[in-house]
């Protein structure tokens, strides 16, 4: 999953062991002495291994090269070097290195924290405004620890093969250069038989989380604005408030189509973007001049609100068949009861694989419940949309 208030989880991710041959290393960097501190003693508590804490980027970069972590929590606002400056230096240092940028809920963090996204941070996540709040938000602490596990996981064994083998930082990379997704092992699966005389896709779904604003943008571009603009376009990215509207914003200048958070009762126009707002579960309902948007404040789905099955399921009440769906890079399993109730319907489900995934939690868990008629890399589903959407051959 992704982005802080937009998941509300209700229960601690595991501990990571301590019996591991490559515990995680975990890299603070903070200006506040609160936040370090406090997030230094739950990464402590959850196991993994401090490689140290810095107030700023310049510090942060010198414990670099003498500890080579695995994870970097990076604040986006730091004195003498900030975040955004320091990220492409970390990555040209350690290509691999997992990087999830920190910042408060503002319109102009999440604008920086999407473009860190772009230049090779794996994910980020919302602070609390206060250090009142970071003290006493069991969301931001449950949240921080599990991309810490999950992120990190790899890394460390990739960087350390045995216990108490040493080993140096990658060479250096271009400095914009995205992180090396790290190597997967294949995960078995059974792909559902292609439905024959499909019914023309309505509208196209696309279901993601953490690592999807990339890939969201990614894959839309590659469909083409030609092949967008014959249908609705509607998106659940696990994401808090602000960042969706930052979020669409992005998308529109990226596929020059006309993206926004969606509205309750805006009826649904082909060739527009819609955007789950963070906070809100966004469905469909049947209006008297077509599909409309419905906003709900009901609670949590799979621990997330928005949830891509609310979505979904009502997708397939108001179009049936003719839907054309997605399920890109996130924790969880959020996506699957709703691709169930879409291929029940008659309607085709795509997944991202597990090799061009962040994390291959959502898509995955769709794959090995047998929905997913096709189980691509993310270029691969562009051109695999483009054919759903026009009917015309991949």
């Amino acid at each position: 999953m992704a982005l802080s208030p937009a998941v509300v989880p209700l229960r601690s991710p595991p501990a990571q062991s301590t019996t591991s041959a490559a515990p995680i290393r975990v890299l603070i960097a903070d200006d506040s002495a609160v936040v370090r501190g406090l997030v230094a003693r739950w990464i402590a508590e959850a196991g993994f291994e401090l490689a140290g804490t810095a107030s700023n980027g310049r510090i942060a970069l010198e414990m670099m090269a003498k500890h080579d972590p695995d994870v970097v929590l990076l604040d986006i606002e730091m004195p003498e070097l900030d975040g955004t400056t320091a990220l492409p230096r970390m990555l040209a240092m350690s290509p691999n290195l997992q990087v999830v940028m920190m910042s408060t809920l503002t319109t102009r963090n999440a604008d920086i924290s999407l473009k860190c996204l772009a230049l090779g941070a794996v994910d980020y996540i919302a602070k609390p405004e206060s250090n009142r709040g970071v003290t006493t938000s069991e969301t931001f602490r449950v949240e921080l620890i599990e991309r810490v596990r999950v992120f990190g996981a790899a890394r460390a064994r990739a960087r350390r093969p045995s216990a108490g083998t040493a080993q140096a930082p990658a060479h250096a990379a271009p400095a914009l250069a995205p992180a090396a997704p790290m190597p997967r092992p294949a995960t078995p699966f059974t792909l559902r038989p292609k439905v024959r005389n499909r019914t023309q896709p309505r509208a196209l779904l696309i279901g993601s989380s953490t690592g999807g604003p990339r890939a969201v943008g990614e894959m839309l571009e590659g469909i083409g604005a030609a092949a967008l603009r014959r249908v609705p376009v509607l998106i659940v990215q696990h994401m808090p408030p602000i960042f969706t509207a930052v979020f669409a914003e992005h998308l529109s200048t990226r596929t020059g189509l006309r993206a926004a958070e969606g509205k309750a009762d805006e009826r649904l126009e082909a060739g527009r973007i819609y955007v789950a707002p963070g906070g809100r579960h966004m469905g469909l309902v049947a209006g008297p001049n077509g599909p409309m948007i419905r906003l709900t404040d009901g609670p949590p789905v799979n621990f997330c609100r928005p949830a891509v099955d609310v979505l979904f399921k009502d997708a397939a009440v108001v179009f049936g068949a003719a839907t054309a769906t997605v399920i890109l890079t996130g924790m969880g399993s959020d996506g699957t009861n709703g691709a169930r109730a879409l291929t029940d319907a008659g309607g085709p489900v795509l997944a991202q694989d597990e090799a061009t995934s962040t994390v291959w939690g959502m898509p995955g868990s769709v794959a090995r419940a047998g929905l997913a008629e096709a189980v691509l890399p993310l270029p691969e589903l562009a051109t695999a949309l483009r054919a759903l959407i026009t009917g015309q051959p991949s």
